[in-house]
């Protein structure tokens, strides 16, 4: 299993690969007001890449239940400064979290690898486009309704059955927009518009959602899944929950974690590996 980006190769054959969530945002629900500023952000993203992230993806919009959207100037302001400076001094892999065409174009010119687009490069016309002409690697989330509905009562007949024939549609038709199979990631949406019952549903059946020879990308990291379960709304106390979920995720194959605290869960990645040979 590879996944390409222009002239990159991720091969996640064996090994699986962390994606450092950077947000540089007042509002996301986790980090909202802490990267916010350009040298914060960097200084986060170097922190991030010495513990083993191979990726960063970095937000300019907080898509939390209930966020409000911002202006693709406004996310191009918060964003470009950081990949600028990252990719001036590190050259693994830069993601732009964007459902915004624009936002992903200049993100792209100043040096970012990877279009991470929770609503699955439907919100903006221009993406598949876009993407396909610059030949960069996609994340094709799955989100019931928009981050200002999607917590309202989501319903599904079979939510697993309803997000494998979501992905089976979502590559047909991103290839036939001129995207290569190869550049194509699937991401579940774990919390984006599902209840708990739909997200541990999901979790169950990793291993099957994901199109054949397609990567999966999980974000688990902190989420209020984990304070459903537990009982608990203290943010703080959920990263140790979040490496618990990683490692079962790895194992049920998925190769790609999209994670805050990234050594823990990098920990726990190998440890799989190392076991499962």
């Amino acid at each position: 299993m590879i996944w390409r980006s222009r002239q990159r190769t991720l091969d996640l054959s064996r090994r699986a690969a962390i994606v450092g969530i950077l947000n540089v945002t007042p509002d996301s629900f986790s980090d909202g007001g802490r990267h916010d500023t350009a040298d914060l952000a960097l200084t986060h993203a170097r922190r991030m890449v010495a513990e083993g992230a191979r990726i960063i993806d970095i937000g300019g919009e907080s898509t939390r239940p209930g966020a409000l959207p911002v202006t693709a100037d406004e996310e191009i302001r918060r964003t470009l400064p950081v990949i600028r400076a990252l990719r001036h001094e590190w050259d693994g892999w830069i993601s732009i979290d964007t459902s915004k065409a624009a936002v992903a174009e200049a993100a792209i010119q100043a040096g970012a690898d990877v279009v991470n687009d929770v609503s699955g490069l439907r919100a903006d016309p221009g993406m598949p486009a876009l993407c396909a002409d610059a030949g960069v690697a996609v994340v094709v989330m799955h989100m019931q309704g928009s981050p200002q509905t999607m917590q309202q009562a989501p319903q599904y007949d079979d939510v697993v059955a309803e997000l494998r024939a979501f992905f089976a549609e979502r590559l047909e038709s991103l290839i036939r927009a001129g995207l290569a199979a190869e550049s194509i990631c699937v991401d579940p949406g774990i919390g984006f518009g599902k209840q708990p019952g739909h997200n541990l549903a999901l979790l169950r059946s990793l291993d099957i959602l994901a199109p054949v020879n397609q990567p999966l990308m999980i974000g688990l990291s902190r989420k209020s899944l984990i304070g459903a379960i537990l009982g608990d709304t203290n943010l703080a106390l959920r990263d140790w929950p979040t490496v618990a979920l990683t490692a079962a995720a790895r194992r049920k194959g998925v190769m790609l974690h999209r994670v805050h605290a990234v050594k823990p869960c990098l920990d726990a990645v190998r440890m799989i590996e190392a076991i499962d040979g």
